[in-house]
């Protein structure tokens, strides 16, 4: 067997930490007919991301792969799906990263295409506002952006780096989904959970008309 040039105790530790979780979000309905796709950091030069078109629910170690800091597939005949890009560029510009999660929920949707013409969903006075890293205070405001959509895979990451700030660890697409991530699992999918709820909060008050 040729030697890999990623540890193979990371693949299948890391394989196993996102199946988790991938089922559990799949269970609650944030992935899907086959969307979203999740990645782990191995090391400086690779990253453990799910395959395109496999139900988020049944994910197996076969249905991860590795790709290197361009995106290209590593010791893998499968072909990287095309927001693989999209997780290599946080990867690369951001070191601290080491988790992406990428999810579907009705709720980020129908909140990236109610604040697609602003460009962002500005969240302030919540409490939950403190599960985000470095947020000490209910009273700090913070702007979630929402890029317009694009399969031009190149200019929706060039349009993510110029959006993103290292308050805000997430994005939205419209008409597409949430980008969150964190320097680990435990502290990327806090951020999803966060996002998710404060997301469905400021949809309740639009439907309340307690918003303007």
């Amino acid at each position: 067997m040729p030697t890999l040039p990623f540890s193979a105790t990371a693949f299948h530790e890391g394989a196993q930490s996102l199946i988790a979780l991938t089922r559990e979000l799949a269970a609650r309905g944030w992935t899907p007919a086959t969307s979203s796709n999740f990645s782990l950091r191995l090391d400086a030069r690779h990253a453990l991301i799910t395959l395109s078109g496999r139900d988020k629910g049944r994910l197996t170690e076969a249905d991860f792969m590795v790709v290197d800091a361009r995106g290209h597939a590593v010791a893998s005949e499968h072909r990287p799906s095309a927001e693989t890009l999209l997780h290599v560029r946080l990867y690369q510009r951001h070191p601290e990263v080491g988790c992406v999660l990428h999810t579907h929920s009705h709720n980020q949707t129908v909140a990236s295409r109610l604040w697609a013409r602003a460009g962002r969903v500005r969240l302030q006075g919540y409490e939950l506002i403190k599960a985000f890293a470095g947020q000490h205070t209910h009273e700090a405001e913070i702007e979630l952006p929402v890029l317009p959509n694009s399969q031009d895979m190149d200019e929706l990451a060039a349009q993510a780096e110029a959006a993103i700030r290292a308050e805000v660890p997430g994005y939205l697409i419209d008409g597409h989904g949430l980008y969150a991530w964190g320097p680990d699992l435990a502290t990327a999918r806090r951020h999803l959970e966060a996002f998710e709820f404060l997301l469905g909060v400021e949809l309740d008050l639009r439907r309340l008309g307690a918003t303007a």
